[in-house]
């Protein structure tokens, strides 16, 4: 079964909030997810993120691959970046 770090669209038409979830890559956009990880709202200024950080961080070590918004807002709350150092840590 290959995972997948998505968003899941929520709220009324032209006012989206977003659902970040890990799910399984077959099941439709906004259908079954095996765990939500966070939230993320485009409508404020700035933008409001809010995730669960230890459950994201394992679910990448455990192999799942983020689309590309998710691996930015990964990025820019240091996921990636202590995956990337728990790796160097791993090889010595």
């Amino acid at each position: 079964m290959a995972v997948k770090i998505r968003l899941a669209r929520h709220g009324k038409k032209g006012y989206a909030f977003y659902h970040i979830v890990a799910a399984d890559s077959r099941a439709p956009r906004d259908g079954k997810f095996i765990e939500k990880l966070g939230t993320y709202n485009p409508n404020t200024n700035p933008a409001t993120i809010d995730l669960n950080f230890e459950k994201a961080l394992d679910w990448l070590l455990k192999g799942a691959q983020p689309t590309d918004t998710c691996r930015a807002i990964l990025s820019y709350k240091g996921v990636m970046y202590k995956k990337h150092l728990l790796g160097g840590v791993a090889k010595g």
